[in-house]
């Protein structure tokens, strides 16, 4: 085992509660071997399989699979597990987490705002916050989103015309 994983039990245990979460076995994402990584993800889909309707197990498998640069099953598992629990902080937040981590920033501030929403003690709360506020100095600060909203015909039209221009004086030499 590598150093980024925490000496946690990795098993889902046998009277496993859906209001429990699962431990995540690393710390540092970074650190994890692929070998690691795919097994814990293996043993996941297994505890999903067996559980079916945990939304916990499934936000901690789109956890992992984001952790292994997966997106498309990461919100797959995250949408799942929004389904099972609407009302679940965690499956909220991280599912916002993800559509910032893509910039998908408008996106994830709504998803992020949801999750503030269901915060059930000062702690999810002030995580929902901190989220929302990284958000917002992305939106305002370095990271445009452009609306194209006014008409492309006038600089379409000149730019057809130069070229037209170009032609024609290269053709009369």
């Amino acid at each position: 085992m590598s150093e980024a994983l925490v000496a946690t039990n990795a098993q889902v245990p046998v009277s496993f509660s859906p209001s429990s979460l699962p431990p995540v076995p690393w710390r540092d994402p970074h650190g994890v071997s692929p070998a690691e990584l795919s097994g814990y993800i293996q043993k996941r889909e297994q505890a999903c399989l067996e559980y079916p309707h945990s939304a916990n197990l499934r936000t901690c498998l789109g956890m992992a699979h984001a952790v292994n640069h997966d997106v498309y099953k990461s919100m797959d598992a995250l949408e799942e597990a929004k389904a099972l629990e609407p009302d679940n902080f965690w499956a909220q937040l991280k599912y916002a987490e993800l559509h910032y981590r893509l910039r998908a920033l408008n996106k994830a501030e709504t998803e992020t705002r949801r999750a503030a929403d269901l915060a059930q003690n000062p702690m999810q709360l002030a995580i929902a916050r901190q989220q929302m506020k990284e958000i917002r100095q992305l939106l305002h600060g370095c990271v445009r989103n452009v609306h194209w909203t006014k008409p492309l015909t006038m600089p379409a039209l000149v730019f057809s015309l130069m070229l037209v221009a170009m032609f024609v004086v290269m053709m009369w030499k």
